[in-house]
C-alpha cells in the first residue's frame, strides 16, 4: 500500500502541473444502465476527476461525493484512486451490497478482479440488526465473508461478541471467532479460545476451552453449544460446573437457564465442602436446591454415606429419599432397604422393603419390612413381616423375632443402648430357645428380660415363670432367673418329666450347659430316679423351703434340700400310667422355635368350625411326628 501511495503522490504533483496549463476536468457521470453483470468498476459520480499518467499506468483520482459500482455493489467515499479495477478510497468509505448490508470505514483498498476489499480505520459492517466493529476488515464481496485479525466486536440483540480474530459470513449468518473470545449479554458472560456463532439462531458453538459465567455460576468446557435465546447450553468435553463451594464434572453437562436446572450425564460427580455425590446422571435445580441422582447413585457427607439406584437430596432441608436397593452407612450403623426417606425437620427416616439395619458397635442387626429411625437420638423401630434381630453370643448367634422391635438410647445419665421387643417374641440360638409377649435387652448389662408368659428351652429343659431374666457373661448364657411361679421341666426321654417349682429359681450355666439350679421359696420337685442302665427306679416328690439341684450332661445328678424337707418315694408301677404334675405344668415342646423360619412365621387365627374326630386324630399323629423329629434335633445338638 505504501508503494501505491508513493506512486500516487508523484502522479498528483505531475497532474497539478498539467492543470496549471489546461482547463479543469469536469466531473464524470456515467449514464444509468443495467450494470449488475459487469465486472469492471464504474464511476457513477464524482465532483472532480484527475488523471495521473506514468509510463504505461493510468490512474484516476476522484474527489467529492464519489460513487463507484461493480455489479450490484456500490462504493461511496470522499476520495478514490482508480486504476482499472483496483480502488483505493479515503474518507467516509461505504460499501453497499443489497438492501441490508453496509460496510463503513476510513479507508479502503478494493481489488475488483478478486472482488475483495481491505478496510481500515473505524470499520463497521452492518447486516440488518447485526453490527461488526473492527479496525481492519478483509471483506470478500463474492462470498459476502468478512475477516478481521486485529480485534473485533459483533453486536446484536443485546449480545456483544469480542475476539482478536474472526470471520463473518453474511449469507449463512455464521460467525467464527478465534483468540480471546468474549461474549456478553444480560444473561451470561462467556470467554473462549475458539467459538462459532449462528447470529440468526443465536447459538454459540464452543470449539475450544470455554468459560461461562451466569448468576454466580461458572462452567468450563472444551466443546458444546449455548442457545442465547432459550438460555440452553450443552457442554460435552472436560465439562465442569462451579458455584460457590459447589462443583460438578461429567461427560456431558446440560444447563437450562430458563428453569435453572443443571443436568450431568456420564461419570457425573458433584462436590460441596465435605459432600460428594456421584451417579450415571445428576440433575440439580438451583431454585429448590434439590439434587437428583439416577443410576449407581452415591452420596457422602460428613455424617453418612448413601448408596442406591437413585437418590433425591434437598440441600436446604437436608432431607433425602431413595429408590431401588439403598445403603446408608456411618461410623456406627449400616442401613439397607429398597426405599429410604429422611425428613430433617422431624429428624425421622423411614426405610421400606427388605430392610437390614446393623449397629456395628453393639453387634446387633435387624431385618424387617419397614423401619423408622431418628439419627439424632439413635432411635430405631422395626415392624412389618416380623422383624428379625441377630446378635453375637460367643461363637454362636442369637436370633430374635417379634411383631415390633425398638432400639434406642436410655434417657438416664448413662445413655445406654436399650432393645425392646413386643407381641409374640421368639428367640433361637444353638443353646437356647424362648418365647414371650414382650422383652427388653440392655446391652451394657448383657441382660434379657422376658415378660408375659415367657417360656425358655435349653437342651431338654423348659423354663416358665411370670418373668424371666437371662444374664449373659462374655457373650455366653451365664444364668437364667425365674421370678414368681417359676417352673422348670426336664425330660431325658419325653416320657417322664422331672419338675422343679419355686418363687425364685436361678439356673447357672457353664459353656452353654445347665450345671446347677437354686430354688428359693416354697420349693417343690418331682424327680424320676434311674439306675446306671437308665432304667427308672421310681419317683421322688419333695417339698422344702430351698433346694439345690446339680446337673451333669444336662441331666439331674444330685439334689440337695434345705429347711424341713418333706420327701416321698413312689414306685414306678404306682405312677407309670398317670405321672403326677406340679401346678402350672404345661409342656410346650411343639411351640418351641427351632429354626429362623419358625421365628418369622406369622400366627394364623383359625375361624373354621370345630374339627371332626378323624381330623383331630390326624392332627394328633402329625404332632407326634413333629415331637419325634424334635427329639432328633435335640440329640443332634
Amino acid at each position: 500500500m505504501r508503494a501505491y501511495l508513493a506512486t500516487y503522490h508523484r502522479f498528483f504533483i505531475t497532474c497539478c502541473l498539467l492543470l496549471l496549463a489546461t482547463p479543469s476536468v469536469l466531473a464524470q457521470v456515467v449514464p444509468e444502465s443495467d450494470t449488475t453483470n459487469r465486472k469492471e468498476v464504474l464511476i457513477r459520480f464524482s465532483e472532480l476527476m484527475e488523471f495521473i499518467q506514468e509510463e504505461d499506468r493510468s490512474i484516476r483520482k476522484l474527489s467529492g461525493s464519489v460513487t463507484l459500482q461493480q455489479d450490484s455493489m456500490l462504493l461511496y467515499c470522499d476520495t478514490a484512486f482508480l486504476e482499472g479495477n483496483l480502488v483505493i478510497a479515503y474518507g467516509n468509505v461505504i460499501i453497499q451490497q443489497g438492501d441490508s448490508l453496509n460496510v463503513f470505514s476510513d479507508s479502503l483498498v478494493y481489488r475488483g478482479e478478486e472482488r475483495v476489499a481491505d478496510l481500515f480505520g473505524e470499520v463497521v459492517l452492518e447486516d440488518g440488526e447485526k453490527k461488526l466493529f473492527t479496525t481492519y476488515l478483509n471483506y470478500d464481496l463474492g462470498s459476502k465473508t468478512g475477516r478481521y485479525t486485529q480485534g473485533g466486536l459483533v453486536s446484536q440483540k443485546g449480545t456483544q461478541l469480542v475476539s482478536k480474530r474472526g470471520v463473518y459470513s453474511v449469507n449463512t449468518k455464521q460467525l467464527f471467532f478465534k483468540d480471546s473470545v468474549v461474549v456478553v449479554n444480560d444473561k451470561v458472560t462467556l470467554r473462549a479460545d475458539t467459538l462459532a456463532f449462528d447470529s440468526e439462531a443465536q447459538i454459540a458453538t464452543f470449539l475450544g476451552p470455554t468459560l461461562i459465567e451466569q448468576d454466580g455460576a461458572t462452567i468450563y468446557t472444551e466443546e458444546g453449544f449455548y442457545d442465547m435465546d432459550t438460555d440452553l447450553a450443552e457442554f460435552s468435553k472436560n465439562a465442569q460446573y462451579q458455584k460457590g463451594q459447589q462443583r460438578a464434572i461429567a461427560d456431558l453437562i446440560t444447563y437450562d437457564g430458563s428453569i435453572k436446572q443443571i443436568l450431568l450425564e456420564g461419570n457425573a460427580q458433584f462436590f460441596e465442602d465435605s459432600t460428594l455425590a456421584t451417579a450415571n446422571q445428576i440433575r440439580y435445580e438451583e431454585d429448590t436446591d434439590i439434587t437428583y441422582l439416577e443410576g449407581n447413585a452415591y452420596y457422602k457427607d460428613a455424617q453418612q454415606e448413601i448408596t442406591s439406584e437413585s437418590i433425591t437430596y434437598n440441600s436446604k432441608t437436608e432431607a433425602f429419599s431413595t429408590a431401588g436397593r439403598s445403603v446408608v452407612e456411618d461410623e456406627a450403623q449400616l442401613l439397607e432397604a429398597d426405599q429410604l426417606d429422611f425428613d430433617s425437620e422431624s429428624g425421622m427416616g423411614v426405610a421400606k422393603g427388605n430392610v437390614f439395619w446393623q449397629d456395628t458397635v453393639e453387634h446387633l442387626s435387624i431385618k424387617s419390612e419397614q423401619l423408622d429411625y431418628d439419627k439424632a437420638s439413635d432411635y430405631v423401630k422395626a415392624y412389618g413381616s416380623r422383624p428379625l434381630l441377630a446378635t453375637l453370643l460367643d461363637k454362636d448367634t442369637l436370633f430374635l423375632a417379634s411383631d415390633t422391635l425398638i432400639s434406642q438410647q436410655t434417657v438416664d445419665s448413662l445413655s445406654q443402648k436399650l432393645l425392646t421387643a413386643f407381641e409374640d417374641v421368639r428367640i433361637v440360638s444353638k443353646d437356647l430357645q424362648a418365647t414371650c409377649d414382650s422383652l427388653s435387652y440392655m446391652a451394657s448389662d448383657s441382660l434379657f428380660k422376658l415378660y408375659h408368659n415367657p417360656v425358655i428351652w435349653s437342651d431338654t429343659s423348659q423354663f416358665t415363670a411370670d418373668s424371666v431374666f437371662i444374664h449373659l457373661a462374655n457373650n455366653k448364657i451365664d444364668r437364667i432367673v425365674l421370678y414368681q411361679n417359676g417352673l422348670i421341666i426336664n425330660t431325658p426321654d419325653f416320657q417322664f418329666f422331672n419338675q422343679i417349682q419355686g418363687k425364685l429359681i436361678t439356673a447357672f450355666f457353664e459353656a452353654g450347659n445347665l450345671r446347677r439350679m437354686k430354688v428359693e421359696g416354697n420349693a417343690e420337685s418331682i424327680y424320676f430316679a434311674r439306675d446306671d442302665k437308665e432304667a427308672y427306679l421310681g419317683m421322688n416328690r419333695t417339698t422344702c423351703s430351698e433346694m439345690l439341684i446339680l446337673f451333669g450332661a444336662n441331666e439331674v445328678d444330685r439334689i440337695k434340700f434345705f429347711t424341713q424337707p418333706n420327701a416321698k418315694m413312689h414306685a414306678m408301677k404306682e405312677i407309670k400310667s398317670n405321672p403326677p404334675q406340679l401346678d402350672g405344668f404345661d409342656w410346650q415342646f411343639l411351640k418351641r422355635p427351632l429354626t429362623i423360619a419358625a421365628l418369622r412365621k406369622q400366627k394364623t387365627v383359625s375361624r373354621k368350625p370345630k374339627k371332626k374326630e378323624a381330623e383331630r386324630k390326624k392332627e394328633i399323629k402329625e404332632k407326634e411326628v413333629l415331637e419325634k423329629d424334635g427329639k432328633k434335633v435335640l440329640k443332634q445338638n
